[in-house]
């Protein structure tokens, strides 16, 4: 009996790569083919941290495709990469299903793409198949998406996608407030880029229009306000290895799973974890800022300082800080950072707050030091800090540097306050509830799953 076989393809950014990564092995495991597709660059980065390159067994394949660019050009210039993207993978990818079509006994039944690779979803389309949209980010990002034609018409941005105003803005009385200059579009780059990257926002939301399914790696407890008010959005998340006892797969660095032992160490709810993603650039100024705060606080701590978190070529401490601190601090280039999370030593994770950190400290239960870059980071910042209740935001001062006695201050405050650690374990539960058996995000999952099955049923009566 000929299986269903479907596509899946990330944009190329590892907090897009890992969720889609999990619904794969999701996939996988119910039997159904899977061909992953990455850049040909993302797929060496993921490759290469791979301890057991045969994980996955027979139903999933990784193919990678080039992305327009020259191998000297800058990928971290997200408006040369989008225009690239655009410019050669359509026709690749249409020639990679047209190849699988002719000589895999298993045909492309469905194609699964990032909600920032619509064009993919229109490719589908054009060749007959069943296809789904899948949005890695919240469900508030995805909605401010769906709406850029009403942003327009309420003049809170123009025709580019450019913010017109600074007026606090809402898609609907009770979702969440956005300013205009957070919108994730708009606080990515210069004018050039917001331009260009409103453009993927004009093609996704063409693409949800011509899928069956909009998925959503959230949970209806976790943003209700949103699904209520855009019920063609199904969560089925949180999508996390470690709620299915697995290991993550899809991060770009080598992890050093030796913090492990390290936190092992010390005493429950005694570490501060610092995290900043795979994005985050730091001037070397807020670099010291960074580590002076983490001295002044006094407490254990274990961060995360991967290659290029700052301008310069080698990361540069204060003077003896080394010295200083190195009885209480263990800092390493990448961490396996759900089994941080889940480590009970662990009090407070301060993060640039992208989304597959906001749903991993959620789904562990702790609290939140909100440091936002770009992006949909400041959406999830205000979740965390005025919806959720379950964490504190660092505050810039007039020279945009969040200082070393803001942080020791917020620290303190966040160690001091109960009600915080409190809100994180309510908020826990109801994620968690969501993606057990009977729970709203594993109804979807399962009900989707069993769409694509349905192909099975009639490829063999």
């Amino acid at each position: 009996m000929e299986k269903a076989h479907v596509i899946v393809i990330p944009y190329p950014a590892q907090g897009h790569v890992i969720p889609l990564m999990e619904l794969a092995q999701r996939l996988v495991e119910q039997g159904i083919k899977v061909t992953f597709i990455n850049t040909e660059v993302t797929d060496k980065l993921v490759t290469s941290t791979w301890s057991e390159k045969d994980d996955f067994g027979d139903l999933m394949q990784m193919v990678s495709l080039p992305d327009g660019m020259e191998p000297w050009e800058d990928r971290n210039d997200p408006a040369k990469l989008v225009e690239a993207i655009f410019r050669s993978m359509p026709a690749k990818l249409e020639e990679l299903i047209k190849t699988i079509n002719k000589e895999d006994d298993c045909k492309v039944t469905c194609v699964i793409a990032d909600n920032c690779m619509g064009w993919a979803i229109q490719v589908a389309e054009k060749l007959g198949i069943r296809r789904a949209s899948f949005c890695p980010a919240s469900a508030l990002t995805l909605a401010s998406m769906l709406s850029f034609q009403k942003l327009m018409d309420d003049g809170i941005i123009d025709h580019s996608g450019v913010p017109l105003n600074n007026n606090t803005t809402q898609l609907s009385p009770t979702m969440p407030p956005i300013k205009p200059a957070n919108l994730w579009w708009a606080c990515i780059g210069d004018l050039a880029t917001t331009k260009i990257c409103f453009q993927v926002i004009v093609e996704a939301a063409k693409a949800a229009a011509m899928t069956e399914w909009i998925l959503c790696n959230s949970s209806h407890h976790l943003e209700s306000a949103t699904f209520s008010h855009f019920p063609q959005v199904l969560p089925i998340g949180p999508l996390l290895a470690s709620n299915r006892l697995a290991k993550q797969t899809g991060h770009f660095w080598p992890e050093d799973s030796t913090c492990l032992t390290w936190l092992d160490q010390h005493p429950p709810c005694s570490v501060i974890y610092i995290a900043f993603g795979s994005i985050t650039i730091f001037e070397q100024a807020q670099f010291e800022e960074l580590a002076l705060g983490l001295e002044l606080t006094n407490r254990p701590f274990l961060w995360v300082l991967r290659p290029g978190i700052t301008k310069e070529t080698t990361v540069s401490y204060p003077e003896g800080y080394m010295d200083r601190v190195s009885l209480r601090g263990r800092i390493v280039s990448w961490a396996p950072q759900q089994k941080v999370l889940s480590h009970p030593s662990v009090a407070c994770f301060m993060s640039h707050c992208g989304w597959n950190s906001t749903l991993e400290g959620v789904n562990n239960g702790v609290p939140f030091m909100c440091w936002p870059y770009f992006a949909d980071q400041f959406y999830n910042e205000t979740y965390i800090c005025d919806i959720w209740e379950n964490g504190l935001a660092l505050e810039k001062n007039k020279e945009g540097i969040v200082t070393a006695e803001e942080i020791k201050s917020k620290v303190n405050k966040l160690f001091s306050n109960k009600r915080f650690k409190d809100n994180a374990l309510a908020l826990k539960e109801k994620a968690v509830s969501s993606i057990r058996k009977g729970g709203s995000s594993e109804k979807n999952l399962s009900n989707f799953i069993e769409w694509i099955k349905e192909k099975d049923n009639h490829l063999s009566s």
